[in-house]
């Protein structure tokens, strides 16, 4: 007896060469994508344990020092003398007066420095070039020797990187990983600590941070500001007080 249609079941249909290929091609993308995402979450969770150990052993590291400065501070007491703290490694630069009536050589310090706007600020390393350069532009900026909470602040709060010639918010770790991963800097508690501590990799991490950009000081500058720091003015070496006027500033 003939069939009652003509129509094929779906039985009967055959699946197209073309489309067994096509599903067996998405099937390994599939495969391969979900391969590597577990991949990398498998190397983002080591490194996270790498960073978090690191943290932990900064924190140990500082507290360390803190004890043995009150150790040192105690003893030299306890014997009549003076305790001398040491010279500092780093100095942050503020520019305090703007562009007008600047001598050439100054301009040309400042543009070095990448001090290019007022309220702007950089992280230096202290040696005589350096020293000597501060000096000459030191009616121009407020420098001094930042402590730890001072770092940490400035780069939580107002760091950006260098990226392809970009200011690069510091949203997470990667954006520094890419940048200084071959220095051995992975996160932004690495950067805090070679910053502090002016190691050794301190001048690919100085340069990658953007110039700060900062805000006039909380109640505005002295009535003197284009005096030095110690008549009453606000230029010039103010030593472990630029701290108060980073807390002002940020």
């Amino acid at each position: 007896m003939a069939p009652s249609t003509t129509v094929p079941s779906v039985q009967d249909v055959e699946v197209p060469e073309t489309l067994l290929k096509k599903r067996k091609q998405n099937e390994k993308a599939r495969e391969e994508r979900l391969a590597k995402v577990a991949e990398a979450r498998k190397a983002a969770k080591a490194k996270r344990e790498v960073v978090f150990k690191r943290a932990e052993s900064y924190v140990k590291e500082y507290l360390e020092k803190e004890k043995e400065e009150v150790r040192l501070k105690r003893a030299a007491r306890a014997s009549g003398d003076f305790y001398v703290p040491a010279q500092p490694k780093v100095y942050f630069v503020v520019r305090i007066r703007g562009i007008n009536e600047i001598a050439p050589k100054p301009r040309k310090i400042l543009q070095l420095l990448r001090l290019l706007q007022i309220n702007s600020g950089v992280f230096v390393r202290v040696t005589k070039a350096t020293a000597q350069m501060l000096r000459l532009v030191e009616p121009y900026v407020a420098y001094g020797e930042p402590n730890l909470k001072s770092v940490r602040e400035l780069i939580y709060k107002r760091g950006y990187g260098k990226v392809n010639r970009q200011r690069i918010p510091l949203s997470n770790n990667q954006v520094i990983e890419e940048t200084l991963g071959k220095y051995d800097i992975l996160s932004v508690e690495d950067l805090i600590h070679e910053i502090f501590t002016c190691g050794p990799n301190f001048k690919q991490a100085a340069n990658f941070l953007w110039p700060f950009k900062l805000s006039n000081p909380t109640g505005g500058w002295r009535t003197r500001k284009f005096k030095h720091y110690v008549e009453g003015g606000d230029f010039g070496n103010r030593e472990e007080n630029i701290n108060k006027l980073i807390r002002q500033m940020n």
